[in-house]
This record gives C-alpha cells, structure tokens and sequence, in this order.
C-alpha cells in the first residue's frame, strides 16, 4: 500500500477495524477493478491528510472474502466509514470526489 494507506484484512479487521480508537476509513477493492484503480489516488491523498487521526486502508475482496460477505458488499469499490466499530457511512463507485469523502469523514467528528 502507498504512503498512510493501511492494508486490512479477514485476520486483522476486529484488531485495525472494529478495535480502533479513531474512525476508520475501508476502500474494499480488486486489482482487476478499473474504477476501484480510478479511485485509489483520492484515497491515498485522504490517507495522507488524515493521518493520525483517521485510519484510511484497503481490502482486497479476492484475497479476503469473509469481511465483504458479512457486510454485504455487492459491488467494488466500495467504501466503509466505521467509528467506535460500528459502520456509520457506506459510498458506492468509483465516481465519488474527494470534497464527499471529507463530507463523511466529518460525520465522525473529524475535521
């Protein structure tokens, strides 16, 4: 992963995700995915402006299957905000601007 972006994983998702002191921001994801490779730009640029105070990362659905089948991920990219390990935002595409995640992220009290 580059610069803040975090990998999470089925292994690590109760310790990075749901255990976390600070909101988390997840970018499920696929190599083979156009849009999901459209999208990573904005979300290493959000890894890098939050760090310390958001965790922003990805998980690659094919190599870990179990955490997108429980939370119902139909479609990639998907994006997950989690705070105090519940899912508080859920965005879907690889359309989504930089302005709208912030717009999120704010709803965990992150400015």
């Amino acid at each position: 992963m580059a610069g803040s972006v975090m990998e999470f994983t089925d292994a690590n998702w109760k310790s990075e995700v749901l255990d976390s002191s600070v909101p988390v921001l997840i970018d499920f994801w696929a190599p083979w995915c156009g849009p999901c490779r459209k999208l990573a730009p904005t979300i290493e640029k959000l890894a890098d402006s939050f760090h310390g105070q958001v965790k922003v990362g990805k998980l690659n659905t094919d190599e870990n299957p179990n955490i997108p089948s429980q939370h119902r991920i139909s479609a990639i990219p998907t994006v997950l905000l989690y705070k105090d390990g519940k899912e508080i935002d859920r965005l879907v595409g690889g359309d989504i601007s930089e302005a709208k995640f912030r717009g999120v992220i704010a709803k965990a009290g992150v400015a």
